[in-house]
């Protein structure tokens, strides 16, 4: 029996405005309705479909069952230098997330570095929404969060590690370079996603119950035992950024996130350069683009494709679905029509 991957094309306003009336219904408030409903809608535009449309029924459910509060206001709680600690008391973890993004550009401008850490929070959705955030102001940005487990550690069988996303982003010309990237080879919303669409993975993802390499994303998703990007390497960057997380916002580790029934309560960290304030601010434009240069002139393996720099793909994404609207599974879409009745 063959998934129904039928799909609908969704204008982007008719979306955030759909997204917005459900959350107001939900007890949010005008302007935070508003404000998360277009970050939904801009992830679904860039193309990041699996923290955007597909997401919000699930981020919709947490908020019934009462893991999202929806008008919690984060509280700061400690201040030394430019780095600041911040308890997120379990508010949407998009809103919190743009508040520290703000936050760590504030006082990078001040002091030409920032960090924000921010414990006792909800998924941030799309990283890189901030990473692009920060750079459209000047600054070169850093973040990561801790997950709930949900991967092994290397030789392992037995999820210990949270696939803890990680965005580095600085800017170039008018837009931006953002690398957003899950120390797993796949996110497990990109999972989700070819799970939803029947699809296969490109490369092996993970392994099956029984310690088998697979590209079936199902298999996956049930054994919970993703592939550490680098292997070795990705299983050790995951501990370290999950340890950071968690001394730096005087949070939740992994481990403790995955005695709750769903992922909440995460640590995450926010860090800002301003450009600017660098002495070879004046040289730097040339020397990205120079860089961009040369790296654009390597030689594909697949002559029928561009190599292109990370971000750069969602600038033609973004444009294509303006003009023609966002491509959402019409199963996915009508799940969330219903939730605006």
């Amino acid at each position: 029996m063959h998934a129904d991957n039928t799909k609908v094309r969704i204008p982007a306003a008719e979306m955030e405005k759909c997204f917005a009336d459900i959350l107001i219904s939900l007890g949010f408030t005008g302007e935070k309705a508003s404000v998360c409903a277009a970050v939904f809608t801009q992830n679904s535009l860039d193309g990041v479909y699996t923290h955007g449309v597909n997401r919000f029924p699930r981020f919709v459910q947490y908020i019934k069952d009462g893991f999202v509060k929806p008008n919690a206001e984060p509280l700061l709680q400690h201040t030394v230098g430019a780095v600041q600690q911040w308890d997120g008391l379990l508010g949407p973890g998009i809103l919190n997330a743009l508040r520290a993004t703000e936050g760590v550009i504030d006082l990078a401008k001040k002091n030409g570095i920032g960090c924000v850490a921010l414990r006792n929070t909800n998924h941030w959705m799309r990283g890189g929404a901030y990473g692009w955030k920060a750079a459209k102001k000047g600054c070169v940005f850093i973040g990561w969060t801790n997950t709930v487990a949900n991967m092994p550690a290397w030789g392992a069988k037995d999820p210990k590690l949270g696939n803890n996303p990680l965005v580095l982003a600085l800017p170039y010309n008018d837009e931006a370079i953002v690398l957003d990237m899950a120390m797993s080879q796949f996110s497990f919303g990109a999972m989700e996603k070819a799970s939803m669409n029947n699809e296969k993975l490109p490369v092996a993802g993970g392994f099956n119950r029984e310690g088998e390499l697979t590209d079936d994303p199902g298999v996956i998703l049930d054994s919970w035992r993703s592939l550490p990007i680098g292997y070795w390497k990705g299983a050790g960057l995951s501990l370290l950024l999950d340890i950071l997380a968690t001394i730096l916002s005087g949070g939740l580790a992994t481990y403790e996130i995955s005695k709750n029934e769903v992922e909440y309560g995460l640590s995450q960290v926010f860090i800002a350069i301003d450009i600017a304030a660098l002495g070879s601010q004046s040289s730097i434009s040339k020397i990205i683009e120079g860089i961009i240069k040369d790296y654009h002139q390597s030689i594909p393996v697949d002559e029928s494709k561009k190599i292109i720099y990370p971000g750069e793909r969602v600038i033609q994404t973004r444009k294509s679905n303006l003009e023609q609207g966002i491509p959402v599974l019409k199963k996915v879409w009508d799940e969330i029509t219903v939730l605006r009745k």
